[in-house]
């Protein structure tokens, strides 16, 4: 079961309905690094689980992440025993070869959380390596592209949705956990919250254009009820918008590339690159960046309205 096969609106919802099946019968024995049978594999992956949040301090999503690879790892090893753990390990990561090196980054990286910082036995996955992953040269949809997908949007709430990700920056599960507190609609300010709690990522200061200012505001006039949150949407439901605009305007455009041409954009107008990564919740990386440089939401409000950023026109 995972948050795309029911309607849940926050992985918490999904870690509160969750059925780990405790009647799975195959675990590992630590002592002798083999399979073998026991009954509570239940509170083996909730200790995992608590690990992840607790000592690793990693977001919902990610721990949802982990778990989930680590059950199919054990059910693997549940339908293909074998008495050698690392083999276990290798005969599993083989179905992941020929997909994607993200798909089979992100099992291992499970893995390794798994054996060697939650059980401490790094032996077990010392051996196996990363993927690398081939450099490919990104496609950013023009601004052309963008107005032609934005005509095809059905709903004052899509548009608004839309120019929300296009001229903030702000990544995907950011947006859709705002409440509409959160927005300076004075100033067409984003300001840091509590309702997107992610341990692994920063949340600065962004800013929304005119444009984006206009269309959220009709959208907002449009509603009559009291819930706080600034689109009432889960993320599979924004995914579907996106897929039905694609397909009606004929633009492959999903949500990820409204950011991408956020930062290309704002390149393209001058804007320099440690400011474009505080837009977007990135960690400074330089050491003048990460400590001598100003982002105050005065500051960054007047680099971000200096660039005079646009979609529509």
């Amino acid at each position: 079961m995972t948050p795309q096969s029911e309607e849940y609106s926050t992985v918490s919802d999904w870690r509160a309905r969750r059925d780990l099946n405790p009647g799975f019968p195959v675990c590992l024995d630590l002592r002798l690094r083999r399979p073998t049978n026991i009954s509570n594999i239940e509170k083996l992956l909730a200790d995992f689980e608590s690990f992840c949040l607790i000592d690793r301090q990693l977001s919902d999503r990610t721990v949802y992440g982990h778990v989930r690879h680590i059950k199919r790892f054990l059910n693997f090893l549940r339908k293909h025993p074998n008495h050698n753990i690392v083999q276990n390990i290798r005969n599993y990561l083989a179905k992941f070869r020929d997909m994607s090196p993200c798909t089979y980054a992100n099992q291992l990286k499970s893995l390794k959380v798994f054996f060697r910082d939650f059980l401490g036995l790094e032996d077990l996955v010392r051996t196996f390596k990363f993927p690398q992953r081939p450099f490919k040269i990104k496609t950013v949809p023009s601004k052309n592209d963008l107005q032609e997908f934005y005509r095809s949007l059905k709903t004052t709430r899509d548009k608004a949705l839309f120019m929300t990700y296009a001229t903030s920056g702000r990544r995907e599960t950011e947006v859709l956990s705002l409440q509409i507190e959160d927005v300076d609609f004075g100033k067409r300010m984003i300001a840091p919250n509590n309702g997107y709690i992610n341990r692994t990522k920063r949340c600065w200061y962004s800013f929304f254009n005119e444009e984006a200012a206009e269309v959220l505001e009709k959208y907002l006039a449009s509603r009559n009820d009291s819930d706080p949150r600034l689109f009432l949407l889960i993320r599979r439901k924004a995914i579907k918008i996106f897929q039905g605009a694609s397909e009606d305007s004929r633009i492959k455009l999903r949500i990820k590339d409204l950011r991408d041409w956020f930062c290309c954009q704002m390149g393209e107008l001058g804007v320099q690159d440690r400011y474009i990564d505080a837009f977007c919740g990135r960690v400074p990386k330089s050491i003048l960046a990460r400590h001598y440089t100003d982002y105050s939401p005065e500051r960054l409000k007047r680099i971000y309205d200096r660039a005079n950023l646009k979609v529509l026109s």
